[in-house]
């Protein structure tokens, strides 16, 4: 590989998945990996084939369909693990294998209960065994961050003479100071006799908040891979934003000197698409993808950007995908017009139903408001994907009466398999009231940990986007919920998680650990 490139692995459908309540259905994730191919990512990490029989699914999913990326999947260093993803990536055209192993003091005495000498065997013998599947290897030192540089070297010097083409080193607990782990890199670089027959790779979680500047950091001292997700989405904290990396490489080429093959306008229709499927809300300052990201409010600055636009404005915002290509659809737009732009912001229909249940909600949409912009389609084709189950709980009416005063009361009707039962309470406002009105009915026994309203658009006819997080028992969901009356919305969210719940849509930490 060109030492003037990096290549941009993305782990939204594998790390980013592990965020709790982020669960993605076989057909979301498919979705969101059809649009990382089209913004031309190099590798896809498409998920755990041995977590579960759906991750797997997954994997074979994007392998099978998804021919201009690498796709990937993870495996810990154990023969099972191993053959599974292989199995599951037998359809790529270009498959990888990502295993992994522990390394630092307190995960090897701890976690793994192995001696230096036995991890670096079970290393060898994970990475000889995937290269007889793939000729693409990685391999990984799980908490590398806080890894002893001696134990580094030779677990690395022996992986890559068994076969690994690619060492990630993850800073996987977020510890990690920029300078520090540049140094780090350069360090292993320098002192591996065979660094050169492989790609030094990056990981960085953003506990600290520094998972960027620490990737930027180590491709500056010799990485040419950074791991990284669409948003920032993963394990606690997040991990490195991939719009973040992507752009700051493109905006100082003066000081990186190097490239990616990113088609950054794409950047923003993938991050409101892994937005609108997670139910993960973009804070409005997110550096690229946020709504204030180019917006000016202070005088002076609308001055100087009127006048002059780089004045203030590093980058086009058109060149990350606002308001590129945009067409605003309404009542009067045909099936055609509908199915294509959907497809050209990643969504595609596997039978004829899903698209005329699809356009059946964009009718009804388009009948409540004037103009239906990207970010409402998102929505309508999300709504549509969560019904790929059968839904034990449907709204079918909601009445509440809100008055200075008073307190507020909800009457509401939801059909529970097929029959029709009404609840009606009060609360400390609409939303609380329409809430403990469908608990007087469903008796669900869970706990409200995040309600969460987005404005989709602007204007007042814009549609409100709801996400209610539910726990039951450690059992985690976001439930998704998008209409333009904000209560109604947040009916639909509290019952889609009650849904996803009931027909067991939820993710279970693979690993005792917590991966890469």
């Amino acid at each position: 590989m060109s030492n003037d490139r990096v290549i941009i692995f993305d782990t939204t459908l594998r790390d980013g998945e592990q965020s709790p309540g982020a669960s993605m259905t076989k057909s979301e994730k498919l979705s969101i990996a059809k649009s990382l191919e089209k913004m031309k990512v190099d590798v896809i990490e498409a998920g755990f084939a041995i977590a579960s029989p759906g991750d797997f699914e997954s994997v074979k999913s994007i392998a099978d369909s998804v021919k201009d990326s690498t796709i990937c999947s993870l495996s810990r260093a154990l023969d099972k693990d191993i053959d599974r993803a292989a199995e599951a990536l037998k359809g790529a055209n270009s498959g990888r294998i990502h295993t992994f192993i522990a390394t630092s003091p307190i995960h090897m005495e701890h976690k793994l209960r192995m001696q230096p000498d036995a991890v670096i065997e079970q290393a060898v013998a994970a990475v000889k065994r995937a290269r007889n599947h793939v000729a693409d290897v990685e391999f990984s030192c799980e908490d590398a961050g806080r890894s002893e540089i001696d134990f580094l070297c030779r677990i690395i010097e022996a992986a890559i003479d068994a076969g690994a083409s690619t060492i990630n080193i993850p800073d996987t607990v977020g510890y990690a100071i920029p300078e520090q782990f540049g140094e780090t890199i350069k360090t292993l670089i320098e002192r591996i006799p065979n660094s050169d027959k492989a790609i030094f790779s990056v990981h960085c979680h953003n506990d600290l908040g520094l998972a960027v500047a620490n990737s930027l950091s180590a491709v500056q001292n010799g990485a040419r891979q950074v791991e990284c997700t669409i948003n920032g989405l993963g394990e606690r904290a997040g991990n490195a934003s991939l719009e973040e990396i992507v752009m700051a490489i493109r905006t100082r080429k003066d000081l990186f000197n190097i490239e990616t093959n990113i088609d950054p306008q794409f950047i923003v229709p993938t991050s409101k698409l892994v937005s609108s499927v997670t139910g993960f809300a973009v804070q409005p300052n997110k550096a690229i993808v946020g709504a204030n990201a180019f917006a000016h409010e202070s005088g002076i600055h609308q001055d100087g950007v009127l006048k002059h636009r780089e004045t203030y404005e590093i980058m086009s915002a058109q060149d990350v995908g606002w308001n590129t290509n945009r067409m605003v659809l309404g009542k009067h737009s045909g099936r055609n017009a509908f199915k294509t732009r959907l497809e050209e912001l990643g969504h595609t229909f596997e039978t004829e139903t899903e698209l005329n249940h699809a356009f059946a909600n964009f009718k009804d949409l388009a009948d409540k408001k004037h103009e239906i912009y990207d970010e409402d389609l998102h929505l309508l084709v999300s709504d549509n994907n969560s019904g790929q189950f059968e839904d034990k709980y449907e709204l079918v009416s909601l009445k509440v009466m809100s008055c200075t005063g008073e307190t507020p009361e909800a009457e509401i009707v939801i059909s529970v398999d097929g029959k029709e039962f009404k609840g009606v309470s009060q609360g400390s406002g609409p939303v609380d009231a329409s809430f403990k009105a469908i608990e007087t009915i469903v008796h669900s026994e869970t706990e409200l940990t995040l309600y969460s309203v987005n404005a989709i658009t602007s204007g007042t006819d814009s549609q409100g986007e709801v996400t209610v997080r539910l726990d039951h028992g450690g059992k985690i969901v976001n439930g998704l919920g998008a209409d333009t009356d904000i209560v109604i919305a947040s009916a639909k969210a509290y019952l889609h998680a009650l849904n996803l719940l009931g027909a067991n849509v939820v993710r279970a930490h693979p690993q005792a650990g917590e991966g890469v």
